[in-house]
């Protein structure tokens, strides 16, 4: 997987800063960043509701054995 270094992300704003003009591109980081926290919500709230069902299947796989060797 390529790697991206401190120079590549230099020209990427030095272009975006180009594009978009010195007056819109902090909005455009605010709503990048925006977009990525909301990802990272979703994608930490899956990670959660993985986590929560394995525990579930772990504790009923527990009670199961319980009962099987009462």
């Amino acid at each position: 997987m390529p790697t991206i270094g401190w120079f590549e992300i230099l020209i990427i704003v030095a272009i975006a800063i180009v594009v978009l003009g010195p007056k819109d591109f902090p909005i455009m980081l605010k709503k990048v960043g925006s977009w990525i926290g909301t990802a990272k919500k979703y994608i930490n709230n899956i990670q959660n509701e993985v986590s929560n069902i394995d525990t579930e299947e772990n504790h009923l796989e527990k009670k199961e054995e319980k009962k099987d060797e009462s």
